[in-house]
């Protein structure tokens, strides 16, 4: 096998388990509407969101894995490792989808409030549950926050050739996903929504940010290493997350609206989330730039035990996500019924957020458990760090 891309031989790094785990506690909250503790969610201070780091972050971290994998054992033992990845993603989908439309579609008879039906696009359960239930196990149906979930099940399944590519080709591997992204854009290609609608993420477009991730993780930070040490480019990357944070200010107040050229900001607003839009990534990067500057790999804050449930959150990023997309369900439902209060968002949100964590903690304990290995070689590590 001829191989172009460098692929990292050192141990997990703690920062990739740091910023899923961030990027699963802001889609939660994001996903809770009227609710002002979302405020601290990054999407409100610029043009991308979590969304857009649990993507790139997946794409790095995919890459890494299987690309070791491999190497190590061949192409298809790595392809059947990433088939059997999007398995377990898509099972977790049809479980979390079938308890979805139970609990929204029970709680709207429950207490008479059938408008949530129609807020979380699931109207048709009512009428036509055979039909709706196909088209959700077919990808086609669009349940409100379970987005997110099929869009990365359709990345990873289609993964193996382009790692295959990325492997050999690196840099051919993303201009071909660029190509992608700018002909999706251009020809508004999407993937159809049924009954009506397509995709909220287009994975047309949001493929790119996934290979992005993959060609970082597998050669292309080491090759721009000196570009991306340059100060320069640093004080340009701080000066775009400001231009953003403007941007994004003034599209939610009007006060402040008013003193920028409408021009500009129509060019900004409303964010083009569903394509992917270029001043979204340029955001991401100009993000992870600074970032990574200030936040090495070694950085001993990462030992911190203020990290820890974060870090925690983020290796159990699958289970974590799919609690965190019923547990917003529920507390926008608790909201409703409790007319929305200040003292009731908050509660909600840490209440949410400290569920996910347990979770996440017993995850890994249980995983620990059965793995005496694993067990072995963390006691190893107490000792030598000692």
């Amino acid at each position: 096998m001829d191989i172009k891309a460098i692929v990292a031989a050192h141990g997990r790094d703690a920062r990739i388990d740091l910023f899923r785990g961030i990027a699963n506690w802001f889609i939660f909250l994001d996903h809770i509407p009227d609710n002002v503790v979302n405020w601290i969610t990054i999407r409100n201070y610029g043009f991308s969101g979590a969304a857009d780091i649990f993507v790139f972050i997946s794409g790095y971290a995919a890459s890494i894995v299987y690309a070791k994998m491999t190497l190590e054992r061949g192409f298809m033992v790595g392809a059947s490792r990433i088939f059997k990845r999007a398995w377990q993603l898509y099972a977790a989908y049809v479980v979390l989808f079938v308890i979805y439309l139970v609990a929204i579609t029970d709680a709207a008879a429950r207490y008479a409030a059938t408008d949530i039906i129609y807020e979380f696009n699931v109207a048709g359960m009512v009428d036509h549950p055979m039909r709706i239930l196909i088209y959700g196990l077919l990808l086609e149906a669009r349940p409100l926050n379970l987005d997110i979930l099929q869009l990365y099940i359709v990345l990873v399944a289609f993964f193996p050739p382009v790692l295959w590519l990325m492997l050999r080709k690196p840099d051919l591997a993303l201009a071909g996903s660029a190509a992608l992204y700018f002909a999706a854009r251009t020809f508004g290609w999407n993937i159809r929504s049924l009954p009506d609608g397509d995709w909220y993420f287009n994975p047309f477009c949001w493929q790119f940010l996934f290979v992005l991730g993959a060609w970082f993780a597998l050669g292309g930070r080491e090759r721009f290493r000196a570009l991306l040490r340059s100060s320069a480019l640093l004080y340009l990357a701080i000066a775009y997350l400001l231009f953003a944070f403007v941007i994004t200010m003034a599209g939610r107040f009007p006060e402040l609206g008013d003193m920028i050229p409408a021009r500009l900001l129509d060019a900004f607003t409303p964010n083009d989330r569903e394509n992917l839009a270029p001043y979204r990534i340029l955001h991401l990067l100009a993000a992870t730039l600074v970032v990574t500057r200030f936040v090495p790999r070694d950085w001993p804050g990462l030992e911190r035990r203020v990290f820890r449930p974060l870090i925690v959150c983020g290796q159990q990023s699958l289970a974590v996500f799919c609690l965190g997309v019923f547990l917003s369900f529920a507390g926008h439902f608790a909201l409703l019924l409790s007319w929305g209060s200040l003292l009731a968002q908050v509660l909600v949100s840490v209440s949410g957020v400290t569920i996910m964590t347990l979770a996440a903690y017993y995850i890994s304990w249980s995983k620990l458990q059965d793995d005496p290995s694993e067990i072995r070689r963390r006691m190893a590590s107490i000792d030598a760090h000692f």
